[in-house]
Formats: C-alpha cells, sequence, structure tokens
C-alpha cells in the first residue's frame, strides 16, 4: 500500500487530465435508425418550428400607437314613461367626456335629479349609516358632523324625509337623490344605432414603418358609407362600427348591457411581415366584454356628473346618474423583417441541437444494447503519460503485466466474458 498515491496526488491527477472524444464507426441497423430518426425530427423542428412557424430568420419589432375617436348618431326615446327624459339626444349630451384617452363612453339610461340647490332638507335614511332621529332624539345628528357616503353637513336637527320617516337634517345640495332603479328597459336604447369612426395610427420604430388603419386606397365614397362587417372580406378592415355590432361581436345583448352598463374592449392586432408589400400589414379586429357580466354586487358601469346653471342668483345643478357602456381600444401588434444576425444564430443553434442524436445514441449503445460491455470496451480507452516507458522498462515474464496495465488487461477480460453471457 505504501506506493499507492496520496490524496493530493489524486486530485492533482484527476484535476489534470484531459478527455477527446473518440470516434467509433458501429455498424448496427437499430442504433443507425434511431440515429437518423431523431436527425430527421431535429430538422423538421428546425426548418418548420424556427423557421416557418417561427420565423426565426426575421428580426422583430414592438408597436407604437395612437387611438382617436369620433362619434356620430341621434336617439329618441318616444316614451310616456320617463317624463323630461323623453327628448331627442346626440352625442353632445351622450358621449361623456367628449374625448379620452383610447376609448369612449356612451350613456344609454340614466336617473335625473332635477334643479338641486345648496339648502338644508332630510338625509337618505340609505346611507349606510343610522340617521334616524325624533324632534326631541337627534343624538344621531351632531352638528357639523359630515358622512361620508352621505349627501351633507349635518345641521344638529331633525326633518322629515317622508311623512313617515324622519332623518338627520343637513346642508347639501337639495333635494338629495332617491334610490331608484334605471329605467327599465334603458332610455336610450337606440343608442346601439351610433356609429363610431376608429382612427389608429401605428408605428414600427426598428423599421421606420408607419400605417394607418384609415388605409390609403380606401375612395372617399367607400369610406364614409360602409360599416364594419367581420364576415365580409372587404367590410372587415372598415374603421366606422356601429355600436351594435360591437355588442354583438363580443357576444352580449345590446338591449340587456344597456339598462346597467359595461365595458367593452375593442381589439386592434396588427401582425405585419415587412418582407412583403405594406398593403399585406392590415389590422384584425376583436371584441370582448371586460367586466364581469353575473356581478349581482354593484353590476354593470355608472358614474355621476352634474350640470350647473344659475337663476335669480341662485346657483341650481342637475345631477345625473349615467348608466351606459365604456368602450375600451387595445392596440397591439409586432412587425417582423428579414436579418442576417437571428437567420444565423438559429441556423447554428440548429446545427448543435442535432448533437442531441448522438447524446441519445450513445446512451442506447452503452447502456441499453445487450453487447454494451463490449462497446463500452471500443468507445473508452485510457492513454497514460508513462506509457511511453514501456519501450525501455525491462520485460516482464511471458503473460504478466505490471500495475494498472495487469488491471486494464482484468477489465478487458471481464466485458469479454460479459458479452459472450449476454450474446449480441
Amino acid at each position: 500500500m505504501a506506493d499507492s498515491p496520496g490524496i493530493c496526488q489524486r486530485i492533482v491527477q484527476v484535476v489534470l487530465e484531459y478527455d477527446t472524444p473518440r470516434i467509433v464507426h458501429i455498424k448496427n441497423k437499430k442504433v443507425g435508425l434511431i440515429n437518423r430518426v431523431i436527425q430527421l425530427g431535429i430538422i423538421v423542428y428546425i426548418i418548420g418550428w424556427v423557421f416557418v412557424y417561427k420565423k426565426g430568420y426575421q428580426d422583430f419589432g414592438d408597436i407604437v400607437s395612437s387611438v382617436s375617436t369620433k362619434l356620430k348618431g341621434v336617439a329618441y326615446p318616444n316614451r310616456s314613461d320617463i317624463g323630461d327624459l323623453n327628448r331627442v339626444w346626440d352625442i353632445a349630451g351622450l358621449v361623456v367626456p367628449p374625448q379620452q384617452r383610447d376609448g369612449f363612453f356612451v350613456m344609454t339610461n340614466m336617473i335625473i335629479t332635477p334643479d338641486q340647490s345648496t339648502i338644508t332638507c332630510a338625509e337618505a335614511p340609505w346611507i349606510g349609516h343610522n340617521v334616524s332621529c325624533t324632534d326631541t332624539d337627534t343624538t344621531n345628528c351632531p352638528a357639523g358632523h359630515v358622512e361620508l357616503t352621505g349627501n351633507g353637513m349635518f345641521t344638529g336637527k331633525c326633518a322629515s324625509f317622508s311623512s313617515e320617516v324622519q332623518t338627520c337634517e343637513i346642508q347639501g345640495w337639495c333635494p338629495v337623490e332617491q334610490q331608484d332603479n334605471p329605467p327599465s328597459p334603458a332610455v336610450l336604447e337606440d343608442a346601439k344605432e351610433f356609429t363610431v369612426l376608429l382612427k389608429n395610427t401605428i408605428s414600427f420604430p426598428l423599421f421606420n414603418f408607419t400605417k394607418r388603419n384609415i388605409l390609403d386606397d380606401y375612395d372617399p365614397g367607400y369610406l364614409k358609407n360602409c360599416r364594419f362587417n367581420n364576415s365580409d372580406p372587404v367590410d372587415k378592415y372598415c374603421p366606422i362600427i356601429s355600436l351594435d355590432t360591437t355588442v354583438k361581436e363580443a357576444n352580449q345583448n345590446f338591449t340587456a348591457l344597456a339598462e346597467q352598463g359595461g365595458i367593452i374592449g375593442i381589439s386592434i392586432t396588427w401582425d405585419c411581415n415587412l418582407d412583403y408589400s405594406s398593403s399585406h400589414c392590415l389590422p384584425k379586429y376583436s371584441f370582448s366584454r371586460l367586466d364581469k357580466a353575473e356581478s349581482f354586487v354593484s353590476p354593470g358601469y355608472n358614474f355621476r356628473y352634474a350640470r350647473y346653471y344659475r337663476q335669480n342668483g341662485t346657483d341650481y345643478r342637475t345631477l345625473i346618474k349615467a348608466y351606459g357602456i365604456r368602450f375600451d381600444v387595445v392596440v397591439s401588434g409586432k412587425a417582423g423583417k428579414f436579418n442576417i444576425i437571428p437567420t444565423t444564430m438559429n441556423i447554428g443553434s440548429g446545427l448543435a441541437l442535432l448533437g442531441v442524436a448522438t447524446i441519445l445514441c450513445d446512451i442506447v449503445v452503452l447502456y441499453l444494447l445487450k453487447k454494451r460491455y463490449f462497446y463500452q470496451e471500443k468507445k473508452y480507452m485510457m492513454v497514460d503519460d508513462d506509457d511511453d516507458l514501456r519501450l525501455f522498462a525491462k520485460p516482464n515474464p511471458p503473460g504478466k503485466l505490471s500495475g494498472k496495465y495487469e488491471q486494464l488487461e482484468e477489465d478487458r477480460i471481464t466485458n469479454q466474458h460479459r458479452n459472450e453471457n449476454y450474446g449480441s
């Protein structure tokens, strides 16, 4: 055991060793077939997936976009059950605000509280805070207190909300808004006939490319009269869309949606291959409902706004609780163009991937076949730097090897016996 190397020497030997591949030509039909099948699969993946489907020969750029909208339409409810709301409505009264970023809102239903002024009145009993009182008990009405969910500041007095209900008196915009459900059917259901012109300008700065969804070859007469139709090969690019069409394309019913309101998404997708003419770069429109239709708590979409006026020196306002449809326009896309750099990178990656076939076949040959020990003997060869000393060393007796060579000979004989036992 005195001649055995120490730990440090073994570490040095391991660190300073070098492995080099050894080419072994194996004439085995099974292994050859596996190798060709794997190579064919890799080649099909590189050509079909990387280059054809994913366009690995192109460089891709991100989109920069701007959107503006322009609506047209007039609605007349022609109903006797809605009082002052039964009048002609146009875009100026229904689109609130007139312009907003990447979208627009159309009012389809409303609750109006007219002629409010800053005086005193009874607070609404449904504000979520106990505001009940009597003429002799106003403990729930501390003077100067403002309830965040209420309508004004408590005066410290009690007032009659109705013939049967008394609540805290407030200083604020009176009379307070009533707790009513929106009219059914919606007051402005006819808004479904309104149209919107979507003006979308996109650019791909990487390729210095700019285009609009209003195509340059449009005839002015066609643009004035066309309407978007997703099933028509020409009109599916028309940028003028009726509101009813947008809702139907989102698989919704305009009559039901107009009553409580909701949010509809309009998606414009640009997927452009700039290796072809710019006329092939065309928008694709799709529609979906963005809010949850089955909500039982706070369903739909609504908000409040007011219109102020002055009469006989007194400030008044009309409070409008507006229900309607908010349309959000979302633009996405990418553009690709041939570039030699990604092309060569993907070709190089594909060639490197072909090496997987060799690795898998080595696993089959060296660990799975019956003659694996025979192939292991042919595959691996150990060469020592001291081998050349054997030329000058004193010969051993016939059939006798020394040191590691004796061990190598024993391993060879063992592998030979294993191969004989396993057969081919």
